[in-house]
């Protein structure tokens, strides 16, 4: 008898090898119990995954929030830096239409020495315009208070 030469698929060569169909079974099904634990664990593995990328997402908006507050307040702060030019402008201005004080000559103290007192110009001032209604309003109030006390007191 003579053999054929064609090679047999790889399935029924592996039956005809083992010989025990219940073993190649139990090798199967150990295989598969294997990879279904493999799978359920990459299964959890992306569960924690997505937990951390959402916490993760939440921090990252929560910081952008913080930031979008810090760019606020840089820009503010930006502005008043502006500020500052004009100010000392201003300050610069009317500082240089104060006379030159001369100095005031008093009697000799105790000591023997001449005391030099010399006038100090005004202060400048800025007030806030944005508050003036309400500061106005409390002024009066303050004012009203003031006379009725002094009416009443004899």
């Amino acid at each position: 008898m003579a053999f054929s030469s064609r090679s047999l698929p790889s399935h029924i060569r592996q039956s005809s090898v083992s010989g025990n169909p219940s073993a190649q079974s139990t090798g199967q099904s150990s295989a598969l119990l294997a990879r279904v634990n493999e799978k359920k664990a990459e299964l959890e593995n992306l569960k924690e995954l997505k937990e951390l990328s959402a916490a993760v997402a939440d921090r990252m908006e929560a910081l952008q929030q913080k930031l979008a507050t810090l760019s606020d307040g840089t820009e503010a702060i930006a502005t008043v830096l502006g500020n500052w030019h004009s100010v000392l402008q201003a300050i610069n201005m009317a500082s240089a239409k104060i006379p030159l004080p001369q100095p005031v000559e008093e009697d000799e103290d105790e000591d023997g020495a001449e005391k030099a007192q010399i006038p100090l110009p005004q202060t400048l001032v800025r007030i806030p315009t944005e508050h003036a209604p309400a500061l106005q309003a409390q002024a009066e109030i303050a004012m009203e208070n003031e006379q009725d006390v002094s009416l009443t007191t004899p």
